[in-house]
């Protein structure tokens, strides 16, 4: 038995017959511009999984044909927008140097790093904030018990959210539970503490 791949690419061009070549590092920063402008977004393309279901013909000729008659000004309202932050680009480029790279590698290596994994501090001192309290980390031996931190004299424990569907299991924690959801920019918590 034989085993072939085809690349994604070879997939296009066997089916379109057209060949689309890019200089080193063009499709990474259109697909980044893409991303920031949001040009193929439903609003501007229309959803595409929704429209090749209404299409009814079978090449991709008919396919091109059928879609620039639903949406005429689709391709270059998306190109416009890709255009605008990829002109974008090239004026922030210019203005970076050295020591902005140099920054920005301190940044993710020392700070995110840090603040990624060290979060639960973020999210103790955050809440102690709302109570006007002190806050501390748990010790080893009462993170063995579950045991996260304290706010003031209450010990709490920090769970992501996903935790709440599963409580019903074995572990019992005794303490008050902050529950926190980690989101692209920001983390979401949710506590009530009664007892402070």
């Amino acid at each position: 038995m034989k085993k072939v791949n085809i690349p994604n690419t070879e997939v296009q061009e066997l089916l379109s017959g057209k060949k689309y070549q890019y200089l080193k590092y063009v499709t990474q920063i259109l697909n980044l511009a893409n991303q920031n402008a949001q040009g193929t977004r439903p609003k501007i393309v229309g959803q595409m999984s929704d429209l090749i279901q209404q299409f009814g013909g079978s090449t991709l000729a008919e396919w091109e044909e059928w879609y620039m008659s639903q949406n005429p000004a689709a391709i270059e309202s998306a190109a416009d927008r890709v255009w605008a932050m990829v002109q974008a680009f090239q004026k922030s480029i210019q203005d970076i140097d050295r020591d902005t790279v140099r920054q920005w590698v301190e940044e993710l290596v020392i700070v995110k790093t840090y603040a990624g994994l060290k979060f639960q501090e973020a999210i103790l001192k955050r809440v102690a904030r709302e109570y006007i309290l002190p806050y501390r980390l748990a010790t080893p031996e009462e993170e063995s018990k579950g045991i996260d931190g304290f706010i003031g004299d209450q010990a709490v424990s920090i769970k992501p959210s996903t935790y709440k569907t599963k409580m019903g299991l074995n572990e019992v924690i005794d303490t008050p539970i902050i529950f926190y959801e980690k989101k692209k920019d920001r983390i979401t918590i949710e506590f009530d503490l009664p007892s402070l």
